[in-house]
């Protein structure tokens, strides 16, 4: 097994910032930031929604996911934000267990605000609110069960928040703001 681990894993829905507020983090920490949606792009040699609707369906992309964000546990050092499903499989959420989770929460208003209504994320294509609701919903005890801290992303700027996150994790005090 690897001695390397992320100082942080970032979780949560849709629009709740763990692109934007990791790379502040991982700036603020001095170290590399990872996203697996990026990982699983790159992977794939095409966009997400492409991956998702167009051409290999949902089965594909959950699969490229989940070894994404395994990769990224064992050989990133830095900030990892994982894709807002990536916690529905049950090996992701084994390995989230071992990990520094930080699951950043947000109201659906703000999450439409930020993703948009004419969102090109494949599952909020139809009824982008009432979808994004229930993905909210659905998601929420998964997120809150594998955080080790929570963090509203609501009315913050998000190199502030990064701020107090990385004040809060284990072992980073010489980082604090």
């Amino acid at each position: 097994m690897n001695s390397v681990r992320p100082v942080a894993v970032l979780i949560g829905p849709p629009g709740s910032g763990k692109t934007t507020v990791g790379a502040f983090l991982a700036e603020r920490l001095g170290v590399p930031f990872r996203d697996t949606d990026a990982d699983v792009e790159a992977t794939a040699a095409k966009p997400i929604g492409d991956i998702f609707i167009e051409d290999d369906g949902e089965t594909r992309f959950r699969k490229l996911e989940a070894a994404a964000v395994r990769a990224a546990l064992e050989e990133h050092e830095g900030v990892v934000s994982v894709g807002g499903g990536a916690v529905l499989n049950p090996a992701t959420q084994e390995l989230l267990a071992a990990h520094t989770v930080v699951y950043l929460q947000v109201a659906l208003d703000q999450a439409v605000k930020r993703v948009g209504l004419a969102s090109a994320r494949p599952l909020l294509v139809l009824n982008p609110r009432s979808q994004l609701r229930k993905l909210m919903e659905e998601r929420r005890p998964l997120y809150e069960r594998l955080a080790t801290h929570t963090f509203s992303t609501d009315d913050r700027d998000p190199e502030e928040l990064a701020g107090e996150i990385a004040a809060a994790l284990p072992g980073t005090a010489e980082w604090r703001p």
